[in-house]
């Protein structure tokens, strides 16, 4: 009989392909068997039984901004808020940290302060920027996943957006380096004149921030983008599309050979902008949240299975840059990556969407996207990564199990249908009923494999 290092016992087990009744049999933090009634002993066991097994969700868009910023959160909080959530893999942006990982001493840097506090294994992001095209080739030798860049202006004076020189010219530069460009689709002309204009008329309410960053100015740059991806042989990534137009562009480029993917981020299908106007700063965002009929036409899209994955953009901020008078000077951004899986998965459900789907949104697509080996799916030979829950009565994360720096978020505005129980990081028990149950033990990730 075989000696397994954890059997987890009586779930429903969702993988990429499909869902049923069967135990996990983990040796050596890996998937060894998945079958009903497994037979063995073991080391340890979990009994869940009336739960859902997922894979632990890939989160691939999270600003943790350590270095530099911590006191916005910090490895130790956000990835612990992560864990907790269901979380067992994240990707990490360049911004907002400070320095931003524009280079190798940067990227050092945050992977050091990464490995000492992660509770989830992590992969970097580089930067794009006017600054740093002769940084790229050091940067790919560091294991970055790929490199970020802002078609519109970032927010944070360090880290500048790309103007389409600069696009052009890195996205030749990561083809040859065979690795993806991910952007932020604004279009800064737009964006940046429509606020200004605004400003100087004194109009600086919600309303005018979301007037200010219409849909066209999404479409034009992701149209834009993909021109210069396809004419660089670039491998795109579209980060949090609002729209489902936008989308549907993506999709048809795809359908034109191009290799694009897109995702979309669980606030911008379940709040609208009336949403911004009521909740207010814990509710900006770029792009913005928008009207109920965008909404309705990017929940198509997604139903249609046009959108890859499903992303939190987890971009937090001290409590302090989310008041004032002047709704354009509030920091936007919205704190989510605990909430991904628990707003997520009910959400889904409700539209008939396939669990199988969801493992692949949640996790298995920017796993395969990102060439992270062992990641992103239950099966034999993938990494142990899961976690478990199940439907529960629609309430709100109690403050005292919120790990963000700082908790008050757009989700205390929105009930969730889903409990998450636990969450298991390559065959060890990480987070258990919201609490964090062992210390950090994340590893770097890099296209590929891990880093030793």
């Amino acid at each position: 009989m075989p000696h397994f290092d954890l059997i987890v016992r009586n779930g429903l087990v969702v993988s990429s392909t499909g869902e049923r009744r069967a135990d996990l049999g983990v040796i050596d933090g890996m998937f060894a068997a998945i079958e009903p009634e497994l037979g063995g002993t073991a080391r340890d066991v979990i009994d869940v039984e009336g739960a859902v097994v997922y894979p632990g969700a890939v989160d691939p868009h999270v600003h943790f901004n350590e270095p530099g910023r911590t006191d916005w959160e910090g490895w130790a909080s956000g990835s612990a808020a992560l864990a907790a959530g269901g979380g067992t893999t994240c990707l990490e942006m360049p911004l907002n940290a400070t320095p931003p990982t524009l280079d190798r001493a940067s990227f050092t840097a945050k992977a050091e302060a990464a490995s000492a506090k992660s509770h989830v294994d992590f992969g970097l992001w580089g930067g794009l920027t006017p600054t740093n095209l002769d940084h790229l080739e050091d940067l790919a030798g560091c294991g970055v996943i790929g490199f970020k860049a802002f078609m519109s202006a970032s927010g944070t004076v360090d880290f500048q957006h790309a103007d389409d020189d600069t696009l052009f010219r890195g996205m030749a530069l990561a083809a040859r380096l065979g690795l993806p460009v991910a952007v932020h689709a604004e279009n800064d002309a737009i964006t940046s004149g429509m606020a200004a204009s605004l400003r100087r008329s004194g109009h600086t309410s919600a309303r005018d921030y979301l007037a200010s960053r219409p849909v066209v100015a999404e479409l034009e740059a992701i149209g834009r983008a993909i021109t210069l991806a396809e004419a660089a042989g670039c491998a795109l990534h579209v980060v949090h599309v609002s729209t489902g137009r936008g989308v549907a562009m993506i999709a048809e480029a795809r359908g034109r050979g191009i290799d694009v993917t897109c995702e979309t981020c669980p606030h911008y299908l379940l709040f609208t902008g009336e949403d911004v106007e009521r909740i207010g700063a814990l509710a900006k965002c770029a792009p913005p949240l928008r009207d109920r009929q965008t909404q309705e036409e990017l929940w198509s899209a997604l139903e249609m299975g046009d959108v890859d994955w499903i992303a939190s953009d987890h971009s937090p901020a001290p409590s302090s840059m989310k008041t004032g008078d002047d709704f354009f000077a509030i920091w936007g951004g919205i704190s989510g990556c605990q909430h991904l899986i628990e707003a997520t998965i009910p959400a889904c459900l409700e539209r008939g969407i396939p669990p199988q789907q969801i493992a692949r949104l949640i996790a298995t697509n920017a796993a395969g996207r990102f060439r992270l080996d062992g990641k992103g799916d239950i099966a034999v030979g993938k990494d142990a990564d899961f976690t478990w829950g199940h439907a529960a009565e629609p309430r709100s994360l109690n403050r005292q199990h919120v790990h963000y720096r700082h908790p008050a978020s757009l989700w205390d505005h929105h009930p969730l249908g889903w409990r998450v129980r636990g969450t298991v990081l390559r065959g060890t028990l990480v987070a258990l009923d919201s609490r964090i149950v062992a210390p950090p033990s994340g590893r770097l990730l890099r296209p590929d494999g891990p880093v030793s």
